[in-house]
């Protein structure tokens, strides 16, 4: 049987309704949602808690989640099965639960020095704005899906 590694990802809208997107660091022009794997002995809530927190410092006082969806899939190509950190060995793809999560009034600014640093710069976007481009191809369907299923079909 082919096992997927179990991942969260964070859909962090402000109050006007924008959605966060962060550059990855070490990938200069590869935006995505802040995101990362469960650990075996955390919950997928946890595990979004803990990833919002090390990704963009936001603490869970400063948004609330507003509903969750899984069951989202991409397999990796066989050049990233190739050069998989150890983390990931053993998986053909990520499997996703998604968080739609919303900024209270008053929450910080993003800050992206945690350590390990993920991320180079973060920006608010319209949903409608998102750029597939920014992504490798394996994901793209999957993203399509989720901004469609969290956002309805604002994509063109």
């Amino acid at each position: 049987m082919q096992s997927y590694r179990p991942n969260v990802a964070a859909l962090l809208v402000n109050q006007a309704g924008r959605l966060l997107v962060c550059e990855r660091l070490l990938i200069p022009g590869a935006w995505q949602f802040p995101q990362g794997g469960v650990d075996p002995w955390e919950t997928v809530e946890e595990a979004i808690v803990r990833e919002i927190e090390e990704e963009v410092g936001l603490k869970p006082e400063h948004y609330r989640i507003e509903h969750s969806r899984g069951g989202y899939r991409y397999r990796y190509p066989e050049k990233v099965l190739r050069a998989k950190p150890p983390e990931k060995a053993g998986f053909v793809g990520q499997e996703q639960t998604y968080f739609l999560c919303r900024l209270v009034r008053g929450a910080p600014a993003v800050d992206l020095s945690g350590e390990p640093q993920e991320f180079s710069r973060a920006r608010w976007i319209d949903p409608a704005e998102f750029d597939f481009g920014w992504l490798p191809d394996f994901k793209k369907e999957t993203y399509r899906a989720v901004l469609s299923d969290f956002f309805g079909d604002t994509q063109s």
